[in-house]
């Protein structure tokens, strides 16, 4: 087998890597990953010696810095994880379901529709604790998710225009919803301000594992649309001719995308376009196969995320910036040559 393969995509053809390019490319992005797990346990306001860091692991004891990297550096590495992971995937997913690259759960309103949801139920009705507004999370991104569906509906099916228009205007008028709120209740106003900059910090494990198995849920349902996926991007009247139910392959990519969306954003609050770059630069590699594409993302998304959160505590040393800032300043620029890229339009 070659280790690059042709695939047509407009006028002449684009080479893609082969299944054994592929996999050293994955490879590669999990050796990636590990190192910056090591790094993120390693990295924070005071230098701790690498022994102390692996003693505080697997030598447990009542040390000061131990207690530092257990509690405070591990479980805000295993957040970054499980976030990125989360947000990668459902990228790529509200990427393939509306045959939009320019989408992801930001542009669209999932993030504001969670936020929103936190915000009334931290602010009216005074829940304080991750398993109770994880709740409230899922409930306004999927609310949030069925809108834009439902205004993006054409005769000629989903327009990716009107969608992303329709996440805006959703996105805005919910995130000034969400602000006034905030300002006529100063216990939601403190809660919310470090969370409506989308964070890691100080998410204790006790309050990440409740939210996982959602997340889990959700990677499993994208595997199993993947294939459907694929043949919905030749069109719908194409994958149905070849079997694709495509109302069952909806709904089951709306659960996955609203468990993954809004776990993730019930978790660290609103993180912008991990889940627009990961996706555009997982389809560079492997080409438009939605299962290469989830794989990479799996784990590109992780990096991104703990690069990011790693640069945040370092650049403005000993003061932190969240993760959620640091991501805006690496993916506007981004964004912006994606749009001038025609290629970024293809799928």
């Amino acid at each position: 087998m070659t280790a690059l393969a042709l695939r047509h995509d407009g006028p002449g053809t684009v080479p893609v890597p082969g299944p054994r390019r592929r996999l050293i490319g994955l490879v590669v992005a999990l050796v990636v990953l590990l190192l910056l797990l090591v790094l993120s346990v390693m990295i924070g306001s005071t230098a701790i010696a690498p022994s102390v860091v692996w003693d505080a692991l697997f030598h447990p004891s009542a040390d000061i810095d131990q207690f530092a990297i257990r509690d405070y550096r591990l479980p805000r590495t295993v957040a970054g994880l499980v976030v990125g992971a989360a947000l990668g995937v459902s990228g790529a997913l509200i990427q393939a379901l509306t045959r939009n690259p320019l989408a992801d759960p930001g542009i669209l309103g999932l993030h504001a529709g969670a936020s929103f949801a936190v915000t009334v139920a931290v602010g009216l009705l005074g829940v304080r604790d991750i398993g109770g507004y994880m709740w409230f999370a899922f409930a306004g991104a999927l609310i949030v998710t069925l809108m834009v569906l439902a205004l993006g509906a054409t005769r000629q099916g989903q327009s990716p225009v009107v969608m992303v228009l329709a996440g805006v205007c959703i996105g805005a008028v919910l995130r000034g919803a969400g602000s006034a709120l905030e300002l006529t209740n100063p216990a939601a106003f403190d809660v919310m301000r470090a969370w409506n900059a989308g964070s890691i910090v100080a998410r204790p494990l006790d309050l990440v594992w409740p939210i996982v198995p959602f997340l889990v849920v959700g990677l499993v349902l994208a595997v199993v649309v993947s294939g459907s996926l694929n043949a919905m991007a030749l069109g719908d009247d194409l994958a149905a001719a070849q079997g694709v139910r495509l109302t069952r392959t909806r709904v089951l990519a709306i659960i996955a995308l609203t468990l993954l969306a809004g776990g993730a954003t019930a978790i660290a609050g609103p993180i912008g376009f991990v889940g627009l770059m990961v996706p555009h630069v997982a389809r560079w590699i492997v080409g438009p196969n939605q299962r290469w594409i989830f794989a990479y993302s799996v784990l590109l998304a992780p990096i991104l995320l703990l690069a990011s959160d790693i640069l945040g505590r370092v650049v403005m040393h000993p003061s932190e910036i969240p993760v959620g800032i640091v991501t805006a300043f690496v993916g506007a620029p981004v964004l912006i040559v994606l749009v001038r890229r025609k290629k970024a339009s293809r799928l």
